[in-house]
C-alpha cells in the first residue's frame, strides 16, 4: 500500500511537470509566431505583470511576531505574470505564478512554490464558444457557483476544465461546463458541473424603455471517496442523535432577472441547495456538540433570497438591497473553512469603505443564517458643487442576535476647479464575538468622523490632507474602552502628476482598550505610521512603503479574514504591456 501511494504521488508529480514543460514551450511558440507576425500584423501579445516583495522587521509590542517571517525568514514575495496571445480565431493565456515565504495564503505561516497558476484556450466557431483550462465564470451575481480570484486574500478558485457556450442569437445563451477546482498549483478532487441560461428581452416602444434580463443555473458537485471516507470516519464518533448519512451528490439551482423601467432597476435571485454536508465551527445545529471534538458536520438544505431595487435621475440615486441566507454553505468539500473551497458566492450587504478608520470593522457574510439589509442615497445639486450621501446597515442572524449596524454619511463641497472638501460621520454596532470569534466580549460600537481636503496648486500639483477619529464604547466587565480604545488618524499625500505621490499617515491609539498591547501591566498608547513614495512611467507603476499596521479585517468584495499586525517595508510593481 504505501509503495502504490508512493508511486502514485511521483507519478502525478511527473504528470505535472510534464503539463508543465508542454505549457513553457507552448508559451515560448506563441511568444516566437507572434513576434514574427507583429511584422505582418496578424498576431497579437499582451500581458501584465504584478509583484509584491515584503521585508519584515520584528515588533513583538503590536504583534508582529511569532512566525517565520518575522522569526528567520525576514523576507516575503509574490508575483504573477499573464500572456495573452491572439491569433488564427484563438485566445491563448498564461499566468505564471510565484510565491516566496509568502504570508497570503496563511497570515502565521509560510508558503513557497511557483508555477502555472492558469492557462486557457479559447475559440469561437460560429455560434458555439469553446473554452478549456483555468476557467473563471459565474452564474448570476455568483450564489451557486463563481470562480474568481482575489489576490489580496489569495483567493484562486478557478474551475479547471471545459466550457462550451452556444449564442442562440445575440441575445440568448446556454453554457455548459465541468471540472474541478484549483487549489494553489494542484486541484481538489471532488468534480463540479453546471448549466447556465441567459437571455435578454425588450418590451414596449422602440425606445426600449422597458426591459428584462433572465437567468437559470444549475450546478451539481460531486464528492470523490476520499472525502467521503474522512467524512464518514468523523460521523461515525458523533452520537445517534447527530448523526447522519453524508451524500455523495448535491444540486443548487438558481432564478435571477433584472428588469429595468425607465430610472428604475429591479434585481432579482433566489437560490435553493438540496441537502448538503456542511461544517459548523460553532456547533449549534448538534444536539450534543459537547462529545464532538473535531470538525462539527450537519445535514440540511439551503436556501438565499436576494434582492436590489434601484432609482436613478436628476442628480438623485436610490438602492435598497435586501438578502436571507439560511445554510448555505456551498464549498468543494464540507472539510474546507474559511476562504478555502468556496463554490459560491454570497454578495455582501455592507458598504466597501475606503478611509482607514471607517473601514477597520468590516462584517464577513454569514453563510449559515443571515438577515441584511442595505439602503444607499447619493444627491447631486445640479450645479455639481454639492453632493449628499447616506448608507445604512442593518444585520442579523436567523435567531434574531444582533450582528452589524451601520450609518455612513457624507457631504462633499467643490470650490471651483481649486479644491474639494469632503466630511461625514459613520456609527457602527459590530459584533466581535461572531466575526472575530472573541468569546465573551460586548457588542463593539463606534463614532468616527472624518475630514478630507484636496488642493489644487495647479493642473499638475495637488495636496491632500485627511483627519479622522474613532471613539469606541466602554467596556464595562474589563474597565477600559472596547478594543484597542480609541483612534486618532491623519495623513498628508502630495501629487506630482504623472509621475509622483508622496504620502505620510499616521494611525494613534490614543487611548487604549481592552486588547491593546501591555507593558508592566500598563496599557500602552502606539503610533503606527506610514510612509509611501509612488512613481508611475508609462504602463507601470512603483510603490515603496514601510507600515506599521494593527490586526484587524481585511475584507475584499465581502469576502474578509482577521489579519495580524504587520511591521516591515513592501515593495510593489504593477504593470502592462
Amino acid at each position: 500500500m504505501i509503495v502504490q501511494v508512493t508511486f502514485g504521488k511521483m507519478y502525478k508529480s511527473t504528470l505535472n511537470s510534464l503539463v508543465c514543460k508542454i505549457l513553457y514551450l507552448l508559451i515560448f511558440w506563441a511568444v516566437a509566431l507572434s513576434c514574427r507576425a507583429q511584422t505582418a500584423g496578424s498576431g497579437r501579445i499582451t500581458g501584465s505583470l504584478q509583484t509584491n516583495a515584503n521585508f519584515f522587521i520584528r515588533d513583538s509590542l503590536i504583534g508582529a511576531a511569532n512566525t517565520p517571517q518575522y522569526d528567520r525568514q525576514k523576507y516575503g514575495a509574490e508575483a504573477w505574470l499573464n500572456l495573452n496571445y491572439t491569433n488564427w480565431g484563438f485566445d491563448f493565456g498564461l499566468r505564471f505564478d510565484l510565491f516566496n515565504n509568502s504570508n497570503l495564503l496563511n497570515p502565521t505561516d509560510s508558503y513557497t512554490d511557483q508555477g502555472i497558476g492558469r492557462w486557457f484556450i479559447r475559440k469561437q466557431l460560429d455560434h458555439l464558444d469553446i473554452e478549456v483550462g483555468y476557467l473563471y465564470d459565474q452564474i448570476g451575481s455568483g450564489i451557486i457557483f463563481r470562480a474568481y480570484q482575489e489576490r489580496p486574500l489569495l483567493i484562486d478558485n478557478a474551475l479547471v476544465g471545459a466550457s462550451l457556450a452556444y449564442n442562440f442569437n445575440d441575445n440568448w445563451q446556454i453554457k455548459g461546463f465541468t471540472g474541478r477546482q484549483k487549489r494553489q498549483f494542484d486541484t481538489y478532487d471532488p468534480i463540479i458541473k453546471g448549466l447556465r441560461l441567459e437571455g435578454y428581452l425588450s418590451l414596449g416602444d422602440s425606445t426600449g424603455m422597458w426591459s428584462m434580463a433572465p437567468g437559470l443555473g444549475v450546478i451539481s458537485r460531486t464528492l470523490d471517496d476520499a472525502t467521503m471516507n474522512s467524512l464518514v470516519a468523523t460521523i461515525n464518533t458523533y452520537t445517534t442523535s447527530d448523526a447522519f448519512v453524508p451524500k455523495y451528490n448535491t444540486y443548487a439551482f438558481s432564478f435571477y432577472n433584472t428588469l429595468s423601467a425607465g430610472p428604475f432597476n429591479w434585481y432579482l435571485e433566489t437560490a435553493y441547495k438540496t441537502e448538503d454536508n456542511m461544517n459548523d465551527p460553532f456547533g449549534k445545529f448538534l444536539r450534543d456538540s459537547s462529545v464532538v471534538t473535531g470538525d462539527k458536520y450537519f445535514q440540511a438544505p439551503g436556501t438565499v433570497f436576494y434582492s436590489s431595487l434601484s432609482y436613478a435621475a436628476k442628480g438623485l440615486g436610490i438602492t435598497i438591497e435586501g438578502k436571507r441566507t439560511e445554510n448555505f454553505s456551498f464549498r468543494v468539500r464540507p472539510q474546507e473553512q474559511l476562504n478555502r473551497g468556496l463554490v459560491s458566492f454570497l454578495p455582501p450587504m455592507t458598504r466597501i469603505n475606503t478611509y482607514r478608520l471607517t473601514s477597520r470593522y468590516n462584517a464577513a457574510t454569514q453563510e449559515l443564517g443571515e438577515m441584511a439589509f442595505q439602503t444607499d442615497i447619493r444627491y447631486t445639486t445640479s450645479d455639481r458643487k454639492w453632493s449628499f450621501y447616506a448608507n445604512g446597515a442593518w444585520i442579523d442572524d436567523l435567531e434574531k442576535v444582533k450582528l452589524y449596524r451601520e450609518l455612513y454619511t457624507e457631504i462633499l463641497y467643490k470650490y471651483k476647479r481649486l479644491w474639494t472638501l469632503t466630511a461625514g460621520v459613520q456609527l457602527q454596532t459590530y459584533n466581535q464575538e461572531r466575526y472575530e470569534v472573541k468569546p465573551d466580549v460586548p457588542l463593539l460600537t463606534t463614532l468616527t468622523p472624518y475630514l478630507d481636503f484636496l488642493y489644487r496648486l495647479d493642473r499638475r500639483k495637488s495636496i491632500r490632507m485627511e483627519a479622522q477619529a474613532m471613539f469606541v464604547g466602554k467596556d464595562e466587565a474589563a474597565g477600559t474602552r472596547q478594543d484597542y480604545g480609541n483612534w486618532l488618524f491623519g495623513l498628508v499625500e502630495v501629487s506630482l502628476a504623472p509621475r509622483w505621490v508622496f504620502a505620510a499617515s499616521d494611525m494613534y491609539n490614543v487611548q487604549p482598550g481592552r486588547n491593546s498591547p501591555e507593558v508592566d501591566g500598563k496599557k500602552q498608547s502606539i503610533h503606527y505610521p506610514r510612509l509611501d513614495v509612488y512613481y508611475t512611467h508609462g504602463a507601470s507603476r512603483f510603490s515603496l512603503s514601510y507600515i506599521k499596521q494593527v490586526e484587524g479585517v481585511v475584507c475584499t468584495g465581502g469576502i474578509c479574514r482577521l489579519e495580524p499586525a504587520f511591521s516591515g517595508i513592501r515593495f510593489s510593481l504593477t504593470t502592462s504591456f
